[in-house]
C-alpha cells in the first residue's frame, strides 16, 4: 500500500482540474482535492475568475504561492534593482518578475502607494500585500520562503487581515487597478462523460 491518499495540483488550467475531476469521478478515484497557484495583488487573472467555479465544490482547497511576486510586494525593487539582485543578475528572472507584471514604471508606482497604506495601517509592505491575499476566503494556505528573518513579520500579516476594511481594499484595488474580468460561465456546459473502465 502507498501513503498518498490524497493528491494536488500545481498551476493547471481549470480545464485542466474538470478532466482530472472526471476521469477520477469515472474511475472510482480521489479527485485532486488542492491546487497551488499563484496569486498576489500583481497576478489574480486564474485565482479570481479562471478557478472562479472551481470553489463551489466544497473539496477543493488553494496553496498559493508568490504573494510577495518575487519580493515586488515586498517593496525590494521600488526604487530600481539592485545589480547583486536574482532580477539585476538572470534576465529570465527579471522577465518573470518585472516585465511580465507591467514593468519597473508601473511596478514602482504601486508599491510606492500602496505602501503609503501599509503605513498608515502600522505595517510593512509585506504585511500588507500578505494579508490582502489572505482576505480573500478562498485562499487556504500561503506558501511563504525566504530567509527566517522575514517569518515573523509575514506572520503577522495574520494580525492585519481585520484592518482591511471594505474603504481599504478600496483604496488597494483603485491603485492596482487590474480586477479579473468575470468568470466564464462554467456552469452552463456539458457535463463530461466519465472514461469507460
Amino acid at each position: 500500500q502507498g501513503l498518498a491518499f490524497y493528491w494536488g495540483t500545481s498551476e493547471w488550467s481549470a480545464e485542466q482540474i474538470r478532466k482530472a475531476h472526471s476521469v477520477a469521478d469515472g474511475l472510482g478515484l480521489i479527485r485532486p482535492i488542492v491546487e497551488q497557484p499563484e496569486y498576489s495583488l500583481l497576478m489574480r487573472d486564474r485565482f479570481e475568475s479562471e478557478y472562479a467555479t472551481l470553489y463551489e465544490d466544497p473539496g477543493m482547497a488553494t496553496t498559493v504561492w508568490g504573494a510577495l511576486a518575487s519580493g515586488v510586494l515586498s517593496g525590494k525593487y521600488m526604487d530600481g534593482i539592485p545589480e547583486d539582485s536574482r532580477v539585476g543578475q538572470l534576465p529570465q528572472i527579471k522577465q518573470r518578475t518585472i516585465d511580465r507584471r507591467g514593468g519597473f514604471e508601473y511596478l514602482g508606482k504601486v508599491t510606492r502607494e500602496l505602501k503609503v497604506i501599509a503605513d498608515e495601517l502600522g505595517c510593512t509592505l509585506s504585511q500588507l500585500s500578505l494579508a490582502w491575499v489572505l482576505k480573500n476566503d478562498k485562499v487556504t494556505t500561503i506558501l511563504m520562503g525566504g530567509k527566517m528573518k522575514y517569518l515573523k513579520e509575514n506572520l503577522e500579516s495574520l494580525l492585519l487581515v481585520s484592518k482591511l476594511t471594505p474603504e481599504v481594499l478600496g483604496r488597494i484595488e483603485a491603485i492596482v487597478d487590474n480586477k479579473p474580468a468575470a468568470s466564464f460561465p462554467w456552469k452552463n456546459m456539458p457535463p463530461m462523460q466519465p472514461l469507460n473502465k
